[in-house]
C-alpha cells in the first residue's frame, strides 16, 4: 500500500523575487556566531557598551508601574512628537510641525523602510554612496526600486561629491540617500559638500533621504543637518533615532521628519505593519529629550578617546586606516594581507577570537576593508588590537 507521504508531491515554495534579490545581513551573520564561541572580543555590532542612563530607564519603569501599557497614536505619543519638534528646532534650526510632519517609528530602520515604500515606485532609481549601511540598498529593492551605488574611496576620505552624483542622475532617478556620519566609514560631509548636493536636488527635483542617526557623535568637525539647508526641508526626509546617542538600541525608537504629504504616506503603511512603538519605549524617549544631556556628552568624549586609541593601534600593526570623524566605527584596509574581507573576518574570529564585520557587507566598495566598532570598553579594544597585531603579522605579505 502506498503511503500518503510517498505519493504526496512536494509543495512548491513561492518566494518573491524581491525577497530573493536581497542578501542576509553581513552584520547579523557575525553577531550570531558570537554566541557559539567563548572568550570573543566583539568589535562587530554597532551597539554602545553603555547601559541606558538611569533617568531614562526609570521613566519607562514608572510608566509600567502606572499601568501605561496601552496602544498609543500610530504617529507616536503627542508629547514625544512635541519634544522631538522642540529638540530638532533647538539642535538643528529646522522647524517641524509635530502634528503632521513627524512620525515615531520602531527604530530608524523602520523609518528607512517606510520612506522607500512611500516614495519609490517600481523602476525608480535611488542613488546611494557606497560603502553604506547594509539596509540601504535592500530597502530600495524591497520597495521595487533600483539602488544605484556610487563608489567612495579612502583616498577621498570616503566622501561623496555632487559631481559624482550628477553623473548617475537619469530620468528614473527619484531620490538620493545619504547617511552621514557614515556607517561603516565614519566619514562626515562638510557643509559645502552638502550644500552642493542640495543644489542638485533642487536642479533635478529630487528627494533627499538623510539618515542622521549618528548626528550627535562627531569629533572635531561641524555637523550640518541636511534639512536645515536653504529650501531643503521640503525636499528632505530626515531620519533619526535614540539608539546610538542615548545607548537605547533595544528600546527601538526612531523617527522620520518630512513634509506632511510624505509623512502621511508613511503613516498609512506604518498603521498596517507596526501600528505604534511600545508605550514604555516612547516614555523613555521623552525623558531622553527632556532630561539631563550630560550623559550624552560624557559618552561622546569617551568614544573620542577610544577612537584615537583604535586608529593609532590599527596603524601601528600595519593596517591603513582613515580617521573617522563621526559615528563609532574604524574602517581599516586589510588589502595588505591578500585576503578578502570575508576571509579575514572569519579567520580572525577563529584564530584570535576577535569579531569584526567584513567590509563587503556594506557593498562592493567595502571589499578590502573591515569595520571595527569602538563602542566597547577600552581594555577590550586594547586587547583586541594585540590579538589583531599577531594575526596581521602572521598573514601580511
Amino acid at each position: 500500500m502506498t503511503t500518503q507521504s510517498g505519493t504526496q508531491k512536494h509543495r512548491k515554495q513561492h518566494i518573491s523575487q524581491r525577497a530573493n534579490a536581497i542578501q542576509p545581513s553581513g552584520i547579523r551573520k557575525f553577531f550570531d556566531l558570537l554566541s557559539s564561541i567563548d572568550g570573543v572580543i566583539s568589535l562587530g555590532v554597532g551597539e554602545p557598551d553603555y547601559t541606558t542612563p538611569w533617568h531614562i530607564r526609570e521613566s519607562a519603569i514608572e510608566s509600567i508601574e502606572k499601568g501605561q501599557t496601552m496602544y498609543t497614536s500610530n504617529s507616536g505619543m503627542p508629547e514625544l512628537r512635541k519634544e522631538l519638534s522642540r529638540f530638532l528646532k533647538n539642535e538643528y534650526k529646522v522647524d517641524y510641525d509635530p502634528t503632521g510632519e513627524i512620525l515615531i517609528t520602531v527604530g530608524c530602520s523602520e523609518a528607512l523602510d517606510l520612506t522607500m515604500r512611500a516614495i519609490v515606485d517600481p523602476g525608480d532609481e535611488v542613488i546611494i554612496p557606497n560603502p553604506c549601511f547594509v539596509a540601504y540598498s535592500s530597502c530600495v529593492t524591497l520597495a521595487g526600486g533600483k539602488p544605484v551605488n556610487i563608489p567612495t574611496y579612502e583616498a577621498n576620505n570616503f566622501e561623496i561629491s555632487a559631481a559624482d552624483i550628477e553623473k548617475h542622475i537619469t530620468n528614473k532617478t527619484r531620490a538620493i540617500l545619504i547617511g552621514y556620519p557614515s556607517n561603516p566609514t565614519g566619514a562626515v560631509l562638510s557643509h559645502q559638500k552638502l550644500a552642493d548636493i542640495a543644489a542638485l536636488a533642487k536642479k533635478y527635483d529630487l528627494t533627499v533621504i538623510s539618515d542622521e542617526i549618528y548626528s550627535k557623535l562627531v569629533y572635531g568637525v561641524e555637523f550640518t543637518c541636511f534639512a536645515s539647508l536653504p529650501e531643503m526641508k521640503e525636499r528632505t526626509v530626515f531620519l533619526g533615532g535614540f539608539s546610538k546617542a542615548y545607548a537605547m538600541t533595544g528600546w527601538r525608537v526612531g523617527y522620520a521628519a518630512a513634509p506632511k504629504e510624505i509623512i502621511g504616506a508613511m503613516h498609512k503603511i506604518h498603521q498596517y505593519t507596526m501600528m505604534c512603538v511600545s508605550t514604555m519605549s516612547q516614555m523613555a524617549a521623552i525623558e531622553a529629550l527632556k532630561g539631563d544631556q550630560e550623559s550624552v556628552t560624557e559618552m561622546v568624549e569617551d568614544y573620542n578617546r577610544r577612537r584615537q586609541v583604535i586608529v593609532k593601534g590599527l596603524r601601528s600593526i600595519g593596517l591603513s586606516c582613515f580617521e573617522p570623524k563621526g559615528a563609532f566605527y574604524a574602517f581599516p584596509s586589510i588589502k595588505s594581507t591578500g585576503m578578502t574581507s570575508e576571509e579575514f573576518a572569519e579567520k580572525l574570529l577563529e584564530e584570535e577570537k576577535v569579531a569584526v564585520v567584513p567590509g563587503s557587507a556594506f557593498g562592493q566598495c567595502g571589499e578590502g576593508y573591515i569595520r571595527c566598532c569602538y563602542a566597547t570598553a577600552l581594555p577590550d579594544i586594547e586587547e583586541a588590537l594585540k590579538r589583531m597585531g599577531r594575526f596581521v603579522k602572521k598573514y601580511k605579505k
